[in-house]
């Protein structure tokens, strides 16, 4: 290797070994973890969470878990489950930490790194799943090793589980239906602690923390139009294409009246005091019950704000036709709706149907929804998580949230389990790549979300100086 070249090596890599070295032995240790997890691939195509299960109850073996506090259980194939509970003294019921260990699927050639390797990267993580979820889930192993080695003894019993196909809505393989319906004792709690809100950056710095105490609800549509079809050398106006092309442009166009409910109107009570002039003038129109297009444009032109007023309808997947030469016989498209909490899924389906107004274009459910009733907030939970994130990043307000998205925690809810969306984790919205190339998160947030979420967990299982 030429001299230059290799100074030039040398010098790239002093940053990152530099930062190695300087960690302390908890935080190696945690990376390790998460090291392990992430080169695990775990996307439905190809990967398998039976490893991913089975690597972290080994891990929580050797750290001195009893073995028949540990479970690796199957719900499907390649479809691995951990389940595994430090006892407390049972004064109060268990809280369960949730995590997920399927990722999104994510291909080499579309990312400048590969995505099943830990990259660290100008003060980055970057890999498939370094953010959803698997930093999560590294955390709480790292954190349960860490209670059993200070010898913790909680006012309850923690229950970590790690679950299979929260990425797969309509999946009959998911972990956390699929323990509920067929070992609820093992993950029965009185709350649980999971993904769904974590923190915003902007211009770099901690803007915002989120509480998830709802979200929205999954539902997805197949738009289809049949035709007998014909030669292409004598094409029609009535071609499934365009009557398809039609439909959706008239989706696009359309936008659901705006709905707040008590948590989306303490979110944007909260946003109007920091946003510019013009937003929030618009979020105080949307408070006062205005539903003009006009009024509300600033809030229905960022994706954001618009994902958390109403709901929303977009097109994902097209499908057509059969042959280049041939006039198509059929036309389908896959049109993915986020529906507000209170608001029917059925009536969305009539909705897209009028808006529509083509009958030959039919409007079919796929599926069935998942209702999702918000958790009430726990005066204690959100006491606790107020009070770290005062200590952690002061200054940053802390809002309960609705997440646009779904989240295993839907499962919870309808079981009568309050779930906490909640994880500490801050990263640039418009620049972390979650479910897209190059999912990445910053090193330092890595390591503080790890040091939230241990004191978190501590001061809610008790005692009640645990986090002291």
């Amino acid at each position: 290797m030429p001299f230059l070249l290799a100074a030039i090596v040398f010098f790239a890599t002093v940053p990152c070994a530099h930062a190695a070295e300087t960690r302390s032995p908890e935080q190696a240790a945690f990376v390790d973890i998460y090291r392990e997890l992430i080169e695990i691939d775990t996307t439905d195509s190809a990967g398998d969470s039976i490893r991913a299960a089975e690597a972290m109850a080994a891990r929580l073996r050797a750290g001195g878990f009893p073995a028949q506090d540990i479970q690796v259980l199957s719900s499907g194939p390649r479809k691995g489950n951990l389940v595994a509970r430090l006892r407390g003294s049972g004064v109060r019921k268990p809280l369960l930490l949730l995590a997920h260990l399927d990722v999104v699927e994510a291909k080499r050639t579309d990312w400048d790194s590969d995505p099943f390797k830990l990259n660290e990267i100008d003060g980055y993580f970057r890999g498939r799943g370094v953010i959803d979820d698997k930093a999560m889930a590294a955390a709480f192993v790292a954190n349960m090793l860490a209670y059993v080695k200070e010898g913790f003894k909680p006012d309850r019993d923690i229950i970590l589980a790690l679950t299979a196909d929260e990425e797969l809505s309509d999946s009959p393989h998911n972990g956390v239906r699929w323990l509920l319906q067929n070992h609820r004792g093992l993950i029965d709690a009185e709350l649980a602690i999971n993904e769904g809100g974590g923190g915003a950056l902007r211009n770099g710095r901690p803007f915002r923390l989120a509480v998830q105490l709802a979200e929205k609800i999954y539902q997805t549509y197949l738009l289809e139009v049949t035709d007998p079809g014909g030669h292409s050398a004598l094409p029609r106006r009535d071609n499934p294409i365009y009557r398809l092309a039609q439909a959706l442009r008239r989706i696009e166009q359309f936008d659901f009246p705006p709905r707040l409910n008590p948590v989306t109107r303490a979110v944007f009570e909260r946003m109007a005091a920091s946003e510019t002039p013009d937003t929030a003038e618009a979020i105080r129109a949307l408070l006062a019950g205005r539903t003009d297009a006009e009024a509300l444009a600033p809030l229905t032109n960022r994706p954001d704000y618009n994902a958390q007023m109403r709901t929303t309808c977009v097109a994902t997947m097209l499908e057509a036709g059969h042959a280049e030469n041939a006039l198509p016989q059929t036309a389908r498209a896959t049109v993915n709706c986020r529906v507000m909490p209170e608001e029917s899924v059925e009536e969305v389906g009539r909705t897209l149907a009028r808006v529509i107004a083509d009958e030959k274009v039919t409007v079919i459910a796929k599926g069935i929804a998942v209702q999702s009733p918000p958790s009430v907030a726990d005066p204690d939970v959100m006491q606790a998580i107020r009070q770290l994130s005062v200590e952690m990043w002061p200054g940053v307000p802390l809002n309960a949230a609705m997440s646009a998205g779904y989240t295993d925690n839907r499962w919870l809810r309808n079981a009568g389990i309050p779930a906490y969306g909640i994880s500490g984790l801050f990263s640039d919205p418009g620049n972390n790549g979650v479910h897209g190339r190059n999912e990445q998160v910053g090193v330092k947030a890595v390591f503080e979300s790890k040091e939230f979420l241990y004191r978190l967990v501590k001061s809610l299982a008790g005692p009640k100086d645990a986090a002291k």
